[in-house]
């Protein structure tokens, strides 16, 4: 690999992070608020290429030297960002991980008008760890996607972010009362319903795990953001 190689290697990986941190392919790997830094990594990258390729062309002309072949290696985030666009976080992961719903430091009231729509995360905590004082008498709309268990019970769930997808945990919701009678994992659901003290122990790990009392549920496509970054805001 020599340095007009390396400058178009470069400039093919920045073109790629450009493209991702302009678009909801981004969304795929990080969470939103790095879109930025994604941008700027992409655009110093390519201010490299460009002043590799200038550099070379004003130095006088010498034998070519090559560098290892160890920075080929360089291409394989090219060909990752190009060619794979892997699906987000789903039901396999959720359901091996334990849920990560944590106390949250305070309840905001909610606003007027039912239904009210909540995040995975925010139904969770207030239903799990305030006794649900906050949702009843109200009915809550939620979105996220389908898990069973070995069972068969159905769970709404919302992969949360503190960072990237590498750090992603589940948050989970179980699903009672009006549920669709055939479900397929991974499918995301609109689920409209009322809080009901009902809740069970995540086996893995024993986390709490709340329920919602369905009303209504109707399949819905993936939302542009799969990720639920609501715990760390």
């Amino acid at each position: 690999m020599n340095r007009h190689t390396q400058a178009a290697v470069l400039f093919l990986l920045g073109v790629s992070l450009l493209h991702a941190g302009a678009t909801d392919l981004s969304l795929r790997y990080v969470k939103a608020g790095l879109r930025p830094l994604l941008l700027v990594a992409g655009a110093v990258l390519v201010a490299a290429a460009v002043a590799t390729v200038w550099y070379e062309r004003r130095r006088p002309v010498t034998v070519a030297h090559h560098e290892p072949r160890v920075a080929w290696l360089l291409l394989l985030p090219v060909l990752a960002l190009i060619l794979i666009a892997p699906p987000a976080l789903g039901s396999y992961s959720a359901m091996r991980t334990g849920t990560a719903l944590q106390r949250p430091p305070a309840y905001a009231p909610l606003p007027s008008g039912d239904p009210v729509r909540l995040g995975v995360v925010d139904y969770a905590g207030r239903a799990a760890y305030d006794e649900g004082r906050t949702l009843r008498d109200r009915r809550v709309r939620i979105t996220g996607f389908v898990a069973l268990d070995r069972a068969g019970t159905p769970y709404l769930v919302r992969m949360a972010l503190n960072c990237c997808a590498a750090d992603a945990q589940p948050v989970k919701i179980g699903l009672a009362g009006r549920v669709p009678p055939v479900l397929q994992p991974d499918t995301w659901l609109e689920v409209t319903g009322t809080y009901t003290p009902k809740r069970t122990r995540d086996p893995v790990g024993g986390g709490p795990i709340p329920f919602i009392e369905v009303t209504a549920a109707e399949p819905v496509r993936t939302p542009a953001d799969p990720y639920d970054e609501s715990w760390n805001n």
